[in-house]
């Protein structure tokens, strides 16, 4: 067994506090990752407070995670030690089913297993997360860092960045298309600098005149005051796709009335109660209300290379993990451009 510390939570009430567990010892295929940064995502947040009503405790969260490969197992070919390795939401699945054989791992049939509060089909017990010192994963589901990028802006790429650039991806967005982003957070920048890279024509939606500048600097072509009918107005039947990351509840109906006929509004976002939608908006325009979930091994290593090649990383804000409560509260109240990564030497 190896020995691991990092930050769990007790229940859904605690705040998260030091913790020590084992992990299993690594497999032939499989690898083990001193952590060196891990992303903090929103969804963390809803874990630990149960809000989706299927935490286990005690629950160490994180799943972007960048690290230094430190063991690796006999049968290892893609990585030794000294590598830069990053992990992200799922680390195992069936490998059967066709969703697995085709790389889209996380639409695993039986069900993948996460990073974290998952089972791991090895040994049977709860998968714990990133805010750790240590992981161990099969290669197959380890990722390489270009070499050119900040190690710690890099780690939210692994959900805020997979999240966004595979629907964006998925719909074609590109030179040609008027695509909406709803949100400016960690989904949000992220959504914006890819379509952005992509060639679109970009409008960031914001209920805050305070984001435009960041909006612009991040790749707007405009910015639009969400709860300002008349500039609603002036874009109505005129979008190709919008992608809506916004994890508070919310109304999605504004948006839709902006889609184009037979256009597409995906939703990245998991708010605790999901929105009622006006179904006769979408039925007059043939248009679709999608969803997304993050990407496979191989498109989140096709992401991680077109950052490489186009210097493309988060705007982080790097913490040591002692203020990963405080980080919490600040994530609430959107005070933080765009998303907290912890500097997990700061274990100690």
């Amino acid at each position: 067994m190896l020995s691991a510390k990092g930050y769990a939570a007790l229940n859904s009430q605690s705040p998260l506090a030091p913790f020590n567990f084992n992990r299993r010892d690594p497999g032939a295929s499989e690898i083990v990752i001193e952590i060196l940064y891990c992303g903090v995502c929103h969804s963390d947040l809803h874990s630990i407070r149960n809000e989706w009503k299927n935490a286990v405790y005690p629950m160490v969260p994180g799943h972007e995670i960048v690290g230094c490969v430190v063991a690796v197992g006999s049968a290892v070919t893609g990585f030794k030690a000294g590598s830069i390795a990053a992990i992200g939401v799922i680390v195992d699945s069936c490998r059967q089913c066709a969703k697995c054989r085709s790389g889209e791992e996380h639409y695993c049939e039986k069900g993948p297993v996460e990073t974290y509060n998952s089972i791991d089909l090895i040994d049977g017990t709860v998968t714990k997360g990133g805010y750790s010192n240590n992981y161990v994963v099969d290669e197959r589901f380890a990722h390489h860092v270009p070499e050119n990028l900040n190690l710690a802006a890099v780690a939210p790429l692994l959900c805020a960045g997979i999240t966004t650039y595979s629907p964006l991806r998925h719909w074609k967005v590109g030179p040609g298309k008027k695509v909406g982003i709803v949100g400016l957070g960690g989904l949000g920048h992220m959504a914006l600098k890819f379509s952005h890279s992509f060639g679109a024509h970009v409008v960031q939606f914001t209920t805050s005149l305070k984001k435009r500048d960041d909006a612009n600097r991040l790749g707007a072509d405009e910015v639009v005051l969400s709860t300002d009918k008349d500039a609603m107005k002036a874009h109505a039947n005129s979008f190709d796709f919008i992608l809506d990351t916004v994890s508070a509840p919310h109304s999605l109906d504004p948006y839709t009335a902006l889609l184009k006929n037979d256009s597409v509004m995906t939703v990245v976002g998991l708010p605790e109660i999901s929105p009622v939608v006006d179904m006769t908006t979408l039925i007059n325009k043939r248009a679709s209300l999608a969803g997304s979930m993050i990407g496979g091994v191989p498109e989140t290593q096709e992401m991680l290379d077109y950052c490489g090649r186009n210097n493309i990383t988060s705007d982080v804000e790097v913490i040591p993990i002692q203020k990963i409560n405080e980080a919490y509260e600040r994530m609430l109240r959107q005070d933080v451009k765009y998303r907290f990564v912890i500097d997990m030497s700061s274990l100690g």
